[in-house]
């Protein structure tokens, strides 16, 4: 088996206004990146569906879902809060980009992909249960964590996320819930300016303080991470997958390098053969400079192909 590659040309529709760093760019750096590596050829490529609303219902309520609905405009661009923007591309964009999460779930618990990477945007892990913020609307890996609770009956689902700020509406919606465990690290003090305050017994937050190094993030991986996920023994992983954390992004002011993604990806995939039969499913998160990025996420690819 192969990994998935998922995408979909309606995510590039997105626009968040003149020279925006979450940019279709950002879509393009990882594709172009693939080819240039000749990694594309090995991967399983499929289109992006559409999330449907029974999807997005069980992380989302429903008027929360008619707002973005209703909110969505015919022409021009609307502010949800000064972070977040949509034009008339956003919400296909976004109904692409959870509903890549929810094919991706079903391609690995059915055995056709032996993990699936989810090239989309806009991102997720920053809008909560009812709340759009941070370029996010739909929280992406909570619509892949639910489908596979509740479409799968999986007990025990992992989330890891490794972007730059803090996953807070992963958080939101999934605090407390006793069969998802989140595991992240993120520069703090830095938006969204939450995860250090009293986390649910199921979140492990890792803050880590600016200028943090691919060396101390290892370690923390090792010491903090990997014995709670060991101990919680997932069915299945999920990553959020921000590559915002890069030395080269000016976003933020940590110092990963491409490397340390393999890395991390390594000690992901080999708890996820221990635990889950290999089943992993990651989406893109953050990861605004476009070189490093598309570095980036084909080191975290190439490791889930086993290349």
């Amino acid at each position: 088996m192969t990994t998935a590659y998922i995408t979909h040309h309606d995510c590039r529709l997105h626009d968040m206004g003149p020279d925006h760093p979450e940019c279709p760019d950002r879509l393009d750096a990882i594709n172009d990146r693939l080819i240039a590596a000749g990694l594309d050829i090995y991967l399983q490529h499929h289109d992006a569906p559409l999330a449907e609303m029974a999807h997005l219902l069980r992380v989302h309520p429903r008027s929360y879902v008619e707002q973005l609905q209703d909110s969505a405009p015919g022409h021009g661009i609307v502010h949800l809060d000064p972070d977040t923007v949509m034009s008339p591309g956003t919400l296909r964009a976004a109904l692409r980009a959870a509903g890549a999460g929810v094919l991706g779930v079903d391609l690995v618990m059915k055995g056709e992909a032996s993990n699936a990477f989810c090239a989309v945007r806009p991102p997720g892990h920053h809008a909560e249960r009812a709340r759009a913020m941070g370029f996010c609307f739909f929280n992406n890996i909570a619509v892949a964590a639910g489908h596979a609770l509740e479409a799968w009956g999986l007990e025990r689902v992992a989330i890891v996320d490794f972007d730059v700020h803090h996953g807070n509406g992963t958080e939101n919606i999934f605090s407390g819930h006793p069969r998802v465990l989140m595991v992240g690290s993120f520069q703090h003090p830095f938006y969204p300016y939450s995860g250090t305050d009293h986390p649910a017994a199921n979140m492990c937050n890792v803050p880590l303080p600016a200028g943090t190094r691919g060396d101390a993030f290892r370690d923390m991986v090792a010491d903090l991470w990997l014995p709670r996920l060991n101990a919680f023994a997932p069915q299945l992983v999920l990553i959020s997958a921000g590559f915002d954390a890069h030395c080269e992004d000016d976003m933020a002011s940590l110092g990963l390098v491409e490397n340390d993604y393999a890395w991390v990806t390594t000690q992901l995939k080999t708890l996820a053969e221990t635990h889950a039969g290999g089943r992993i499913v990651s989406m893109l998160e953050g990861g605004y400079a476009l070189s490093a990025l598309g570095r980036s996420a084909a080191a975290h690819i190439k490791v889930l192909a086993g290349l």
